[in-house]
């Protein structure tokens, strides 16, 4: 008789010969097809020799007890409020089943994929190994090809994949397949035109603000002003941190924070040389200024703008910078490997992997949630969960196309029905997605009309973004406020947004004409990707005196922003999110999505959260 070892070895050898997977136990079935996105187009079949990073996200087995959890500690009104789970208690929750961390192996190893190859996060609930496009073709069952976005960059993808049949029940996602997500900043740059202002703008009536604030070149000083954070000297710097995400290759630029700090913050300065730069999967580090290459490319622009946006409003708060590498997207040549990286899995797995992480942390990338398949974004989603249930606060901006860039607002079904297009990661319930104002007295919806700068150069819509999840439903926590707005509503733009999902923005800031620096100049830059890091800043400064109080940080927010903190925002009623060549959801009293329940008035935040506020 034969050994199983000798069973195993000939199978294998089989699967080489005829490139088909091993039908261990059961046979293959789809287990996902995904319609490939506009302005994404199939090329040739993918070099068999590339090497792919698979991650194998398992079924997490008491999500629902987490979630459960999550909530609990993030309630004002429970009795749990505030008493967050510990790195362990998180892994305990989603570690996956005996049975199917066994099968998962069974099926690695029948396709001669070793042990030792294979790499874990800290629950196992994702399983993570390097192979050859040529072996995990075998392994789901598919076929990789080079697929080019309208702008040149590439990606190895496929349009669907199998497992075995008996295996569907216990994997959720595998990564990079189907997801042609690209995480582009959500930014745009205004510099060679006069600012857009509303026809019926005021000038502030408010002596300090209208002197502070300046229309066309917003600055930490206007800020503190506008919010209330002015005199507020942090207590607990040691204790509390923030952080923020670069992707893309984006890299925050020292020279150029210390420049602005020294205009706009002083007494800051040193946060330009201080702050904590993390490389995570080979993202870029730098502690001197852009060389030639990397300024002619035109990165950090998003990089500098987060650092210099928290240091102005959080200082001394300590500031960490994660760099992920990775992609999309990305364009291999003949010497580098093709990198196929989920960038916010591997980030967040990293995350999950470290006891101490920030109490707040900032993202300002985002891109159209139907780029991306469902069952990517429920579980990265579910990641962000593991992180809210250890207490830290993540803010994500909610987009720059209003309710979507027009022409492009059709599904990506095959049907193409005419319909806006959400954000991800900002349609998430699990995170607090941050939009835009503009203006100070009172401040209204961020919105830039498209323009032809001095230079020739067409500048598309700019408009704070605005939605209803297709994927998430709505949280229990937002039933109240949403279901009254689209009442409201009375039927406007039915059939264009899925009324049952996920409300987004939750709160706003100042997103039009930041002041920073790049390459040594000043100049001037708008997104949500401002007003995110702006308000993650303001919410380190609520952490800071609930620390110093004695008090857990805020954790995940928005179970504690519906109930009560929304009593310390400033409502924004005038202005429409725009999009898709209409005018778009408008902004009204309470919750809307465009804005959320506005923008933050630091003493009342301090005070609704149960700390002490001295200014």
């Amino acid at each position: 008789m034969y050994g199983l070892t000798t069973i195993l070895s000939v199978a294998i050898a089989v699967q080489a010969v005829f490139g088909s997977p091993i039908r261990a136990r059961t046979p293959y079935a789809v287990k996902e097809t995904f319609v490939v996105p506009r302005k994404w187009k199939q090329l040739d079949r993918a070099d068999g020799g590339h090497t792919i990073h698979l991650q194998i996200g398992l079924k997490q087995s008491r999500f629902g007890e987490l979630e459960r959890h999550l909530y609990e500690v993030s309630d004002p009104e429970h009795s749990r409020y505030g008493q967050h789970l510990s790195f362990d208690e998180v892994n305990e929750l989603v570690k996956p089943t005996d049975e199917a961390l066994d099968l998962v192996h069974e099926w690695l190893f029948e396709n001669g994929i070793e042990s030792l190859s294979l790499s874990y996060s800290p629950s196992k609930d994702w399983v993570l190994v390097s192979l050859p496009v040529e072996s995990v073709e075998r392994l789901l069952d598919t076929e990789y090809h080079n697929f080019e976005h309208e702008d040149g960059t590439r990606l190895i993808r496929t349009s669907r994949w199998s497992l075995p049949v008996h295996l569907h029940k216990h994997i959720e996602a595998v990564q990079p397949t189907t997801s042609f997500f690209r995480t582009p900043a959500q930014k745009a740059t205004y510099i060679d035109s006069p600012a857009w202002i509303s026809s019926d703008y005021k000038p502030p009536s408010n002596t300090t603000i209208s002197k502070v604030c300046n229309i066309s070149s917003v600055t930490p000083e206007c800020f503190m002003n506008l919010y209330g954070t002015l005199g507020y000297e942090p207590k607990a710097a040691g204790k509390n941190k923030i952080g923020f995400n670069n992707f893309l290759g984006e890299i925050p630029i020292r020279p150029d924070t210390a420049k602005f700090l020294a205009k706009y913050r002083p007494e800051a300065i040193s946060v330009a040389a201080a702050y904590k730069q993390i490389s995570i999967a080979d993202g870029p580090v730098q502690d001197g200024p852009l060389n030639y290459t990397e300024a002619e490319s035109g990165i950090s622009h998003e990089a500098n703008l987060d650092v210099q946006a928290i240091a102005g409003i959080s200082f001394p708060t300590p500031i960490t910078s994660y760099s992920t590498g990775g992609s999309p997207p990305f364009i291999p040549d003949l010497n580098t490997p093709t990198n196929t990286n989920e960038p916010y899995l591997v980030w967040v797995n990293y995350l999950l992997s470290q006891y101490d992480i920030p109490q707040v942390i900032s993202t300002s990338y985002g891109d159209d949630e139907e780029s991306v398949p469902q069952s990517y974004a429920e579980r990265v989603c579910k990641q962000f969960a593991q992180v809210g249930a250890r207490g830290t606060s993540l803010l994500f901006s909610s987009g720059d196309r209003g309710v979507g860039f027009p022409g492009t607002c059709v599904s990506n079904d095959g049907k193409n029905t005419t319909m806006f297009i959400p954000d991800f990661p900002a349609s998430c319930p699990y995170v607090t997605t941050v939009g835009a104002t503009k203006e100070f007295e009172p401040e209204v919806v961020a919105y830039r009309a498209p323009y032809t700068d001095a230079a020739g150069n067409f500048h598309g819509l700019y408009a704070s973004g605005s939605g209803f999840s297709n994927y998430f439903p709505r949280p229990q926590y937002q039933e109240k406020v949403v279901s009254e707005y689209i009442k409201n509503l009375q039927g406007e733009y039915d059939g264009l947004y899925n009324k049952s999902g996920r409300g987004y923005p939750d709160i706003s800031a100042q997103g039009l004409y930041f002041a920073y620096f790049w390459n040594g100049t000043e100049g001037v830059i708008s997104g949500t990707s401002a007003s995110t890091p702006l308000t993650s800043g303001i919410i380190a400064l609520v952490n800071d005196a609930l620390i110093a109080s004695g008090k857990p940080a805020l954790g995940f927010l928005n179970p504690w922003i519906y109930s009560k903190g929304h009593k310390g925002f400033t409502d924004i009623t005038s202005g429409t999110s725009h999009g898709c060549d209409v005018d778009g959801f408008p902004a009204t009293k309470g919750w809307d999505p465009v804005t959320g329940f506005g923008t933050p008035v630091f003493p009342k935040l301090v005070k609704l959260a149960g700390a002490e506020c001295e200014l």
